[in-house]
């Protein structure tokens, strides 16, 4: 079943294609709209008023709060040194590894098919430029983009763009 039982979701949650999503584990704010082909994993927190484009993966240890926009694509990674097997060639386990906790701050836009490495916080009101690869801390109201992303424009004009 693509979306789990243990599921939280909130009033007027819109998934377009429920058949063609995976939730698990995670919570979802009210009026959030989750498109096509999204996995969002157990512990990942998306706040209210959010849109989550298709082809996006929210993993464990991410938390979005309210009014954030997730472009198509975008990918969020919760570990730092990732491997499949232990030292002794044995298939990893929740034991095996830690997860980093990722926070993207209310009203910031994530382009598509970024990625945001594990760790790092987003602040609140800040763009992410699609294609991007953020490896640290995007300020609040900050413009980013690039591989790795950079801030591009002053923090007002990303304000003003926001209409903040």
């Amino acid at each position: 079943m693509p979306i789990a039982k243990d599921v939280q979701l909130g009033r007027d949650v819109r998934i377009f294609h429920p058949d063609l999503v995976n939730l698990y584990g995670c919570s979802i704010g009210d009026d959030t709209r989750i498109g096509t082909f999204v996995e969002i994993q157990i512990g990942a927190k998306i706040g209210a008023r959010c849109k989550v484009s298709s082809h996006s993966f929210i993993c464990e240890g991410v938390t979005i709060e309210d009014e954030v926009f997730i472009g198509h694509g975008v990918m969020f990674t919760n570990d730092k040194y990732p491997r499949a097997t232990t030292a002794d060639g044995k298939l990893q386990g929740p034991a095996d590894w830690k997860v980093e906790r990722t926070h993207i701050g209310r009203g910031a836009s994530i382009g598509s098919n970024a990625t945001i490495l594990c760790g790092v916080t987003i602040g609140a009101g800040a763009i992410v430029g699609a294609g991007s690869v953020v490896t640290r801390d995007v300020p609040p109201q900050a413009i980013v983009a690039g591989v790795p992303a950079q801030i591009r424009e002053p923090r007002h004009v990303a304000a003003e763009i926001a209409g903040r």
